[in-house]
């Protein structure tokens, strides 16, 4: 009664109603210890500048450059999550390629042979998302997606695996699955408090870490979202790159001459896990589109589209790339960008109406391109 309904209680509970088995309630341990060690770090940063902001130096493969942060919080996650023993895949935004989940380490000896072997999941995860608003204290988050680990024989891999190890195909072909194919997805916010949404599948829950005691508590134990919002999210600063359906869209739901026939209000933080929480909670839509520099949007799609889809469609939301439902989209590469818009049931449906009503064929076909395997 003290404490409430801790996270760790929580997933006790559903391994006894055989709602999860024991592995992934492992996993789920790790991601909850990995975030708060992150919480803390991203924290405590502004006091530690030299260590903990600014630019590590480097470039990652999406050819963006790496915070000091993105680098740590990688390592941090990464870390926690080999060390469970239960994942056969990692796969990380900051990482080249995927990882085998083993928990090989000169820090921590191998305890028993069950310890050391991998297992039969494959975790994906964005450690620090919206790390460039860091130096400034404004919310980032963590966002993560689990998968059962796939018959490597009956995945669909790209043509190009000529120099690749059969432990790296192992890898690829754990990684390369469509969202629909999730078993787990969440993320974790660190602002004005240090919120963990969660989902298995059964509806969207949430809980608040509690720093006086070190746990999560349960905060929210059924997130739904409204039908319809009054926000919209998106860099609205693109809106003469975007597409002519998106560009129509808003130009309606700004002056109040959409559906509702009430002007909508902008807001957008520029961190996706801040974005989203707010829309979820709230309602409205979120979005990232495509525009003439991207054709394919920015977001990725294993690490954050296909997880953030899995929470809003979980919480009764919807996600569409314009046409094609993003859980629909089997990734081509690890690294792959799709277009997003996401939030409220109505209001993406009201969207998808401006794309279903384009002239625009090569629009269409670009949509739908996406739908195709590897």
């Amino acid at each position: 009664e003290q404490t409430g309904i801790t996270l760790s209680r929580y997933l006790i509970e559903m391994q006894k109603r055989g709602l999860i088995d024991p592995d992934l309630g492992s996993v789920f341990n790790s991601v909850r210890e990995a975030s708060k060690v992150i919480s803390k770090l991203v924290g405590t940063a502004p006091l530690k500048q030299a260590e903990l902001l600014g630019l590590q130096g480097e470039v990652n493969v999406q050819g963006e450059d790496q915070k000091k942060l993105d680098v740590i919080t990688n390592d941090v996650f990464k870390a926690a999550l080999q060390y469970t023993g239960k994942l056969g895949t990692l796969a990380s935004e900051e990482e080249d390629t995927p990882v085998l989940g083993t928990n090989a380490s000169d820090a921590l000896p191998v305890l028993s042979d069950s310890f050391a072997d991998t297992g039969k999941y494959v975790c994906v995860f964005d450690p620090l998302d919206g790390s460039s608003n860091v130096d400034a204290g404004i919310p980032v988050g963590t966002i993560f997606g689990v998968f059962k680990e796939p018959d490597t024989e009956a995945c669909e891999l790209p043509d190009d695996m000529a120099n690749m190890s059969d432990a790296e195909q192992q890898c690829l072909a754990g990684a390369l699955q469509p969202g629909k194919a999730l078993v787990a997805a969440g993320y974790v916010l660190y602002s004005a408090s240090t919120e963990f949404v969660l989902t298995c599948g059964r509806g969207v829950v949430g809980f608040t870490l509690d720093s006086s005691i070190g746990e999560f508590v349960l905060t929210r134990p059924s997130i739904v979202i409204p039908k319809r919002g009054k926000i919209y999210s998106m860099n609205q600063a693109n809106i003469n790159e975007w597409d002519e359906p998106m560009r129509d869209y808003i130009s309606a739901i700004r002056s109040g001459t959409g559906e509702t026939a009430t002007p909508y209000s902008l807001r957008y933080i520029g961190s996706m896990v801040g974005d989203i929480h707010r829309t979820l909670l709230y309602g409205g839509i979120f979005a990232y589109p495509a525009d003439t520099k991207n054709l394919d949007g920015k977001l990725r799609l294993l690490y954050e589209g296909a997880p953030m889809s899995m929470i809003l469609e979980q919480a009764g939301g919807k996600a569409s790339t314009g046409f094609a439902r993003v859980l629909d989209i089997t990734p081509k590469k690890v690294h792959q960008r799709v277009p997003v818009v996401m939030g409220s049931p109505d209001d993406v449906d009201e969207c998808q109406k401006y794309y279903f009503q384009s002239s625009d064929p090569t629009l269409k076909e670009r949509c739908m391109k996406r739908l195709e395997s590897a």
